[in-house]
Formats: C-alpha cells, sequence, structure tokens
C-alpha cells in the first residue's frame, strides 16, 4: 500500500510517492530541486530586489577595481595583485550562485541538474577557501611593507606573488575535491529536495540515505584546518603590525600608517563573521529557524563580494584618486554625484 505523504510544509505542497520502507530509491537522481528560502516564498520577489542589487554592486565594484589596477601602472604593487586575485575570487563565488537564486526567485526555475549541484558546489566551498588564503596573503604583504619596508620590493617580487597565488588555488582546489567525489558516491533514497538556496555541502549529503559521516567529519576537518590556521597566521602578522605602529614616534605617523591596514581588517571581519556564524548555526542551532540558517548563508556570500571593493575603493588612496579621475574626467564634471560620494566617503571613512 501506498501513501502520498508532504515532504516538506513550505509554500506550497510537494507530494511524492513513498513505499512501506519510507524510501524512493533513486540512488543517482538526475536532478535535484532547491527550494529557495523555506517559509518565505511569498517573499521570494521582495527578497530578490536587495540580493540583485548586492550582485550588481559586486560585479560593477570587483570588474572596476581590476580595470583601475590594469589601466595604472603605479599599482603594479604586491598590494594591488593580491586585491585583484579578490577581485576575481568574489567575481566566481557570486556568479557561482546568484544567477541560479534569482532564477529561482524569479521564474520558480527549481531543478539543477544533479552534475551542475556538485560543480556548484565545487565552486563556492573551493573559491571561499580562496578567498581565505588571499587575506592571509595580504596580511603577509601588510607585515613585510610595514615592519620590513627596505625589504618589501626585493621580498615580494612578481614571482612570488604568483606562486602564492598558485599556492592558494591548489590549497583550495585539493581540500574541496572531496566534497563533490564523496557526495556522488552516496545513495540518495529519500528525497531530492534541498531547501536551499543554492548546492551547499552540507544540505546535499544530508539527503543521503546512509552514513555520512565522512562527509561530515571532513567538512569538519577543513572548514577548522582552514579557519584556524588562516586566523592564527592573520592575528600573528598584525600581531607584529600594532607592535610595529605603537612604536613610531608621532601620533600622525601611527594614524597614517595604521589607516593602510584598516580597509584590509574590515574585509576581514566582513568574510570570517558571517561565515562563522553559518557555519556554527549550520551544525549546531538546531532550533533556529530553517529561513535564518538560508538568510545567514546567503548573507555570507553576497555581502562580502558588495562590500570588498566598496571598501577597498573608498579607503585605498591609489584606487580612490584614480575614480576621482575617472568620475571627474579632467575636470570637466568635478561636481559629478559620483565623484561627490567618493569625496564625501572618503571624508568619513
Amino acid at each position: 500500500m501506498q501513501e502520498t505523504p508532504f515532504c516538506l510544509r513550505v509554500g506550497h505542497l510537494l507530494p511524492y510517492s513513498m513505499s512501506d520502507s519510507n524510501t524512493t530509491d533513486f540512488t543517482n537522481p538526475s536532478t535535484f530541486i532547491l527550494l529557495g528560502i523555506p517559509g518565505l516564498q511569498a517573499a521570494h520577489v521582495w527578497i530578490s530586489i536587495p540580493f540583485c542589487a548586492m550582485y550588481a554592486i559586486a560585479i560593477l565594484g570587483n570588474f572596476s577595481i581590476l580595470f583601475i589596477v590594469e589601466m595604472e601602472p603605479s599599482l603594479h604593487g604586491p598590494m594591488f595583485y593580491f586585491l585583484c586575485m579578490l577581485a576575481v575570487t568574489d567575481l566566481v563565488l557570486s556568479t557561482s550562485t546568484l544567477p541560479k537564486m534569482l532564477s529561482i526567485f524569479w521564474f520558480n526555475s527549481r531543478e539543477i541538474d544533479f552534475s551542475a549541484c556538485l560543480t556548484q558546489m565545487y565552486f563556492i566551498h573551493s573559491f571561499s577557501v580562496m578567498e581565505s588564503g588571499i587575506f592571509v596573503a595580504m596580511a603577509l604583504d601588510r607585515y613585510v611593507a610595514i615592519c620590513h619596508p627596505l625589504r618589501h620590493s626585493t621580498t615580494l617580487t612578481n614571482p612570488v606573488v604568483a606562486k602564492i597565488g598558485l599556492a592558494v588555488v591548489l590549497r583550495a582546489s585539493i581540500l574541496v575535491l572531496p566534497y563533490p567525489v564523496l557526495a556522488r558516491r552516496w545513495p540518495y533514497c529519500r528525497t531530492n529536495i534541498i531547501p536551499h538556496t543554492y548546492c551547499e555541502h552540507i544540505a546535499v549529503v544530508k539527503l543521503a540515505c546512509t552514513d555520512i559521516r565522512i562527509s561530515s567529519y571532513y567538512g569538519l576537518f577543513v572548514a577548522f584546518l582552514v579557519t584556524g590556521l588562516d586566523v592564527f597566521f592573520i592575528a600573528m602578522s598584525y600581531t607584529q603590525i600594532l607592535r610595529a605602529i605603537f612604536s613610531l614616534p608621532t601620533k600622525d605617523a601611527r594614524l597614517k600608517t595604521f589607516r593602510t591596514c584598516s580597509s584590509h581588517l574590515c574585509v576581514i571581519l566582513i568574510f570570517y563573521i558571517p561565515s562563522l556564524f553559518s557555519f556554527l548555526m549550520h551544525r549546531f542551532g538546531h532550533n533556529v529557524p530553517l529561513h535564518c540558517h538560508i538568510l545567514i548563508a546567503n548573507v555570507y556570500i553576497l555581502v562580502p563580494p558588495m562590500l570588498n571593493p566598496i571598501i577597498y575603493g573608498v579607503r585605498t588612496k591609489q584606487i580612490r584618486d584614480r575614480l576621482l579621475q575617472l568620475f571627474t574626467h579632467k575636470g570637466t564634471s568635478i561636481f559629478s554625484p559620483c565623484a561627490l560620494a567618493l569625496r564625501l566617503s572618503s571624508t568619513v571613512w
């Protein structure tokens, strides 16, 4: 005898048939169904407005950073090379999720191919690990520039910067590769419905009808290894940087040097704080409403790519000056709204 239960009571009812064993055998589902934000389906169109705006700002801002660094020879240095790596990472990270997310919100296009889901999972997690590694590289650059300024140009040469970038990419690619490899091996016989806006690792493997402790423990291992080591190295670098700053003879010198690091500290906090909340809530926040989990996970993916170019555009004098030159067009429109906004922002910051 078969019954037709309701698999998830979110927005609208999704019936599917189950046998007496309460499973339907589809070991390798051809597609998954992404629900979006469970419980908030009626507000999907409204939620899509800030999400779309954040995506547009992220695309425009990060491409602007890449364009300015490419066109300005004076910016061809280690700090700006790492900033370009961060911009590319942010572009890939946001583009891996937002187009599909918006298609769910706008067109109710919830299906995603099994292989595409695993590919999205790989890109999201690998580029998140890459972004963390880039922050370590940027902390190293600031450490050498402030604590050993005379050796900065000879230590962080172009070949060294390229090797650091390659190491960041290889580390992320290798560490995250087991995520989709293990996920492809598991049999999925419960449901193919993912209560999420994208194919997050744990959200996918939880659908498997087998022991997934290997995937779960490996995910914890990668999270603690990457975050623990990277935060440790960043903290060590900034401990030395702060010691060097406070040893400077004048207050003006201390403030000027600290300002060169403040933008980096801001983007580090913006990246790690939502990441930590998302990670802890997904594994330990069992009493937190599901839509809160999903919203925080989306903040972790969307907000850093949007804010990183804004913070660096306002806080980095070379980039800010170049943007002002572009907006003012050699003085013909010095009072244009964009130029005025940049000037006011730089004054506030």
